[in-house]
């Protein structure tokens, strides 16, 4: 029975590593290695989408699932390396593994991307074939304040203080807490007071916030102006716990707010439950993830792969306000 049982979790740790694309490589192509952080995340799935679409007829893409785990991640790097791929694209499990990802693949002289989760500067500097694709998180949170803002304003309340709930992402991932400070930064800057009711983490993930604001509800009720959320998923969590207390219906009304921009987060500004997000340009950050690992694997120069790079090492793909005057646009 030990021996069946040391079986069956080996071929659960090869399960996350196994290579999406592997049959049928056109060996004429170059293998590139990308490691999402987890599948089942809303936003990372357009991104991983872009960039296997992006590769076609270009490079063989093995894209795995790191199941939100840094050390099964750890040791897909140490599988593409294996098999020589000859770039790689990490969207890190924890930013802080990224110095060590950079070690492994600094010593098989394996140039990596990093995308959506900015690794820290110190290793991003440790050399000169690291980079980085994603979004400045500030920006988002200050637009999501500026539309947070309008709607205060509009409502004649800008002189009202605005209580608020802030549903968090991953502790000290940089877009959860750049947008947390922005957002509120941006919404006083705009001449708003406000007052924090409670602030969370739902990492990211629509059924924790669901069971967050069932209990924030429950504790604070009609004193609650705002919602604002880190991401859609959480939005969506928000709005679907608020719709069990007759929110959205008979003239009651909260605002939510998140960040992405999901074809599901469109749906909810269509239907008035969300009252606004901030598209995170997942189809152009994997197109750049990708067409920068290319270039590396091929030899080319990375800075002729049609993107800006700031500082020599970054891609910043900019955000954009969507709210429903202009949503139709993105959908």
């Amino acid at each position: 029975m030990k021996k069946l049982l040391v079986v069956l979790l080996m071929l659960a740790v090869m399960g996350t590593v196994v290579f999406a694309g592997s049959s049928g490589e056109n060996s004429s192509l170059p293998t590139l290695g990308v490691a999402i952080y987890k599948f089942d995340d809303t936003f990372m799935s357009y991104v991983r989408n872009a960039i296997a679409k992006n590769a076609e007829g270009k490079a063989n893409v093995n894209i795995v699932d790191s199941q939100n785990t840094q050390p099964t991640q750890n040791d897909q790097v140490d599988q593409f390396i294996t098999r020589k791929v000859k770039a790689i694209a990490i969207n890190p499990v924890d930013r802080t593994a990224a110095g060590a990802i950079i070690t492994k693949a600094r010593s098989a002289n394996l140039p990596v991307v990093f995308f959506n989760r900015e690794p820290f500067a110190d290793d991003m500097r440790s050399w000169d074939k690291v980079y980085y694709v994603g979004a400045k998180a500030e920006e988002s949170g200050t637009m999501q304040g500026d539309i947070a803002a309008d709607y205060w304003i509009a409502q004649g309340k800008q002189n009202t203080v605005l209580r608020y709930i802030m549903l968090k992402g991953e502790p000290g991932h940089q877009d959860a807490e750049l947008r947390t400070e922005y957002s509120v930064k941006q919404i006083q800057a705009r001449g708003i007071r406000v007052q924090e009711l409670a602030v969370d983490t739902a990492m990211w993930d629509r059924p924790r916030a669901v069971e967050k604001m069932d209990a924030f509800w429950a504790r604070f009720g009609n004193q609650i102006d705002m919602v604002l959320c880190n991401n859609d998923d959480m939005a969506l969590g928000v709005i679907e716990s608020l719709k069990k207390v007759g929110i959205f219906s008979g003239g009651r009304y909260i605002p939510v707010l998140g960040v992405d921009a999901t074809a599901p987060a469109l749906q909810a500004l269509a239907e008035g439950t969300l009252l606004g997000t901030v598209l995170n340009d997942a189809q152009n950050q994997g197109k750049a993830t990708f067409d920068l690992t290319y270039a590396l694997a091929t030899g080319a120069n990375p800075a002729n792969a049609g993107w800006t790079l700031t500082d020599g090492k970054y891609v910043w793909v900019p955000y954009q306000k969507v709210t429903k005057d202009n949503f139709r646009q993105f959908q």
